[in-house]
């Protein structure tokens, strides 16, 4: 063999090798540790101080939507404030995540995943209403509640326990809404416009005292789970909002309105910056307690959302703002809407999705299931499968109505159909109640 030949066969037989194939293990060890790169660390910490111990929280890392599947990992963070007792807020405790993941198909990729989560929020949040209001109990209870899947945080939540952001920037921004009565002018209205009254305490001689209340039941939030006794107005359809961070990350404080009464999202924020998240936790708690003594139940949550190879959330210094730049990136929070895709001013979240409407027919989308085989459809909220006879559409009306449209989703079963009417100030037809 001459030399030339040689050379070629060394030279063919290491193409060969190098084309040898990778073992299946070998990927997938692969792609887990990129995914593992690409992912943010977290970082928790809790503290708390009891007065009335109707304070709960629930702390859920890596949950895998797809059992065993280590890629489909989510972790989740809430808050349940309770009042007059404790069973809402333990009931909402135990049942809201499968409620919620109930409502939105296994067999979903991430992305499409992560897009029918702020429905399914919505949808977990009323069946977990419905099925607390049927045990005959009294008692509610706030609920903000945190799924971070990857850089995606989502916040549902309603009443005035409270979730704020803090990036990088030193910008704090305000991921939930507050339903007091006394502070949100569109719930007081949308409480009058369903049959509720909105008062305040009314003393012997005729003053009034305290902050604004919904009559009957006397209860200073518009929202909320369960609170049987107060009327359908106060309803459980969450304010959802939908952040992705930078690579840079973020913190994330969630606390009861045992911190919020005490300190402005700004002071929280500021007073913890720089400590790792267990420390930042009972800092938070201990500044509300110097700030105004222990007047109500006090939990905090601190999440630190950090870069996967950082140990710590890096602080770095507040950015000035000036008046213009503030109005901006106030007025884009205010107003971003549902299907929007926008960075915040400062360019370190980029805002998914916003919606806080208490209307079901502009929460649960137009898509309805409908299996082919069996020809039942599935209820948007209680996932229960009925033939359409037995059910309307969330936007069937009034017969003949023009506002009628029973064709278009999502379908509602016959129990949550009433529930949304109730929610309205709707009373039920005949019609609606023999057949929705």
């Amino acid at each position: 063999m001459s030399e030339a030949e040689a050379e070629a066969e060394v030279e063919v037989s290491g193409m060969k090798e190098e084309q040898q194939p990778v073992p299946l293990g070998t990927l997938i060890g692969r792609e887990l540790r990129n995914e593992k790169l690409e992912k943010p660390t977290l970082k928790y910490g809790q503290a708390a101080l009891a007065k009335k111990g109707e304070d709960y929280f629930l702390i859920k890392q890596d949950y895998q939507r797809v059992p065993g599947n280590p890629s489909t990992s989510f972790s989740v963070f809430a808050i349940f404030d309770g009042h007059n007792g404790i069973s809402a807020a333990i009931f909402a405790k135990e049942n809201l995540l499968n409620n919620v993941l109930s409502a939105i198909p296994q067999s979903l990729g991430r992305e499409e995943w992560l897009q029918a989560l702020p429905r399914a929020l919505v949808a977990g949040f009323v069946k977990t209403d419905i099925e607390f209001q049927q045990r005959g109990e009294t008692s509610g209870t706030t609920v903000t509640f945190v799924v971070i899947d990857g850089w995606t945080v989502t916040v549902a939540s309603v009443g005035d326990s409270r979730c704020i952001l803090d990036t990088q920037g030193g910008v704090v921004s305000l991921l939930t809404v507050d339903h007091r009565l006394e502070e949100n002018v569109e719930e007081r209205e949308r409480v009058t416009a369903s049959g509720g009254e909105v008062g305040r305490l009314n003393l012997c001689g005729g003053s009034e005292v305290g902050p604004l209340r919904c009559w009957p039941g006397g209860l200073c939030l518009s929202r909320s789970i369960g609170d049987t006794d107060v009327g359908e107005f106060i309803v459980p359809v969450p304010h959802v909002k939908q952040v992705k961070l930078s690579n840079a990350g973020g913190r994330l404080i969630i606390a009861s309105d045992g911190i919020w009464d005490a300190l402005s999202s700004d002071m929280a924020a500021q007073s913890c910056r720089g400590l790792p998240a267990d420390l930042a936790a009972k800092l938070v708690v201990k500044e509300a307690l110097r700030s105004r003594g222990l007047k109500d139940d006090t939990t905090c949550l601190v999440v630190d959302i950090i870069p996967y190879d950082h140990l710590i959330l890096q602080p770095t210094p507040k950015k000035k703002q000036n008046l213009l730049s503030s109005l901006i990136f106030g007025k884009r929070y205010l107003s971003s809407a549902k299907g929007t895709n926008r960075l915040s001013a400062v360019g370190v979240v980029e805002e998914l999705f916003e919606e806080g409407s208490a209307m079901l027919a502009e929460r649960l989308g137009k898509e309805f299931p409908l299996d082919s085989n069996s020809g039942l459809f599935r209820c948007a909220i209680c996932q229960v499968d009925q033939p359409p006879s037995e059910g309307l559409s969330v936007n069937s009306g009034p017969f003949f109505s023009p506002a009628s449209k029973p064709w278009e989703g999502p379908f509602l079963c016959a129990s949550c159909r009433r529930k949304k009417d109730a929610m309205e100030g709707k009373m039920a037809s005949r019609h609606t109640t023999v057949t929705a």
